[in-house]
């Protein structure tokens, strides 16, 4: 069985950080797409309880059904999608200390997807546990955050060594 190293060490390499990349954006291109067709107003980006609860009060039976395979299906590909991809990115190109701010988009993968399973219990009125939203969310968008920094500070960092190199 390879360790965890070795996974993110071959994610590193060109064609895997390529198919990450367009996987992050195809990803996030379904989200305004759904919404669009259905309606929709995803919960996801919504932290206080209250208001989470009364978006999913104003939906349909319809959008709540959708609304949850939406979150069970391409809401969890999509921290897999992005999470591997900014910590890749970040391991590749900030060798000496990539290892330790990849860990901030790893941990953005399971507080995505807890977020996400508070979000489809609301949705299918299993259980309540919305008040998580209130943490969940905002971590989930700080791991975000500082993994697309690190992505984004990585590509600078690489076309600026292209560009000096020349």
């Amino acid at each position: 069985m390879e360790d965890k190293a070795g996974i993110l060490e071959r994610l590193t390499s060109t064609r895997p950080l390529w198919l990450l990349f367009i996987a992050t954006v195809l990803i996030t291109l379904c989200f305004p797409v759904i919404s669009s067709i259905w309606g929709i107003v995803f919960i996801d980006a919504i932290s206080s309880p209250e208001e989470v609860r009364m978006v999913i009060a104003d939906m349909t039976q319809e959008q709540r059904v959708v609304h949850a395979w939406t979150t069970a299906t391409v809401d969890v590909a999509y921290p897999l999608a992005y999470g591997f991809y900014f910590a890749a990115t970040t391991l590749r190109f900030f060798p000496q200390y990539g290892k330790y701010l990849a860990v901030l988009p790893l941990l953005a993968i399971p507080v995505d997807i807890c977020e996400g399973i508070v979000q489809v219990m609301a949705l299918m009125d299993v259980a309540d546990f919305i008040g998580a939203k209130a943490i969940l969310t905002p971590v989930k968008s700080i791991l975000f955050l500082a993994g697309f920094f690190f992505s984004v500070a990585a590509w600078f960092k690489w076309v600026y060594g292209k560009v000096m190199s020349r």
